[in-house]
């Protein structure tokens, strides 16, 4: 993996890693690009002093161009208006431990997903994962994550991500495409 060494172009929002506070990079910062996976950029600001994710809407201010990465906000609820499966598993596979580049779902991370319709015509999600650790750091920001990206979907209430440790995660939880990527096939 290489890093990209870089200054930030304009101040921009970031995502403190692991504890998910909401910071402001200023223009002028020095940082490494450690990790482009998704949507988003996980950066290393020496200044700041840690680890630090930026989404792809602010690609300019790190020099690349945004990927676009995206889920269809139509596609998220079903002709009937009940929220679609499909579209929250896929809002899912956006989201990446800072570490590791593989999305949560084809790591094996995500247990189970229930959608819950509410009196308000729409739906609270509910999703149970694991980490690859118990003494992962990264559990509270990469379940926020998921939480926002879930929320963010038309139809949506709210979502509840909580990190459970039973059964324990093991390597032979990742999909097919999961270990083809980190070279396991």
């Amino acid at each position: 993996m290489s890093y990209d060494q870089i200054t930030v172009s304009r101040t921009c929002e970031a995502v403190q890693i692991p504890h998910g506070d909401i910071v402001t990079i200023p223009e002028g910062t020095l940082a490494i690009i450690t990790q482009a996976l998704g949507d988003t950029y996980t950066l290393q600001v020496p200044s700041m002093g840690g680890l630090f994710r930026v989404a792809d809407k602010d690609a300019d201010a790190l020099g690349k161009e945004p990927r676009g990465v995206t889920v269809d906000a139509a596609a998220a609820t079903n002709p009937d208006g009940s929220i679609n499966e499909a579209a929250v598993w896929e809002q899912l596979r956006n989201v990446y431990d800072p570490e590791i580049p593989v999305n949560i779902v084809d790591l094996g991370l995500v247990y189970d997903l229930t959608i819950s319709p509410q009196a308000s015509g729409e739906a609270r999600i509910d999703v149970k994962m694991t980490l690859t650790a118990p003494g992962c750091g990264m559990g509270p920001s990469i379940a926020m994550d998921a939480q926002r990206r879930i929320e963010s979907l038309s139809g949506v209430a709210e979502a509840d991500v909580a990190v459970v440790w039973d059964p324990p995660w093991n390597p032979n939880m990742i999909s097919p495409e999961g270990k083809a990527k980190l070279g396991m096939a």
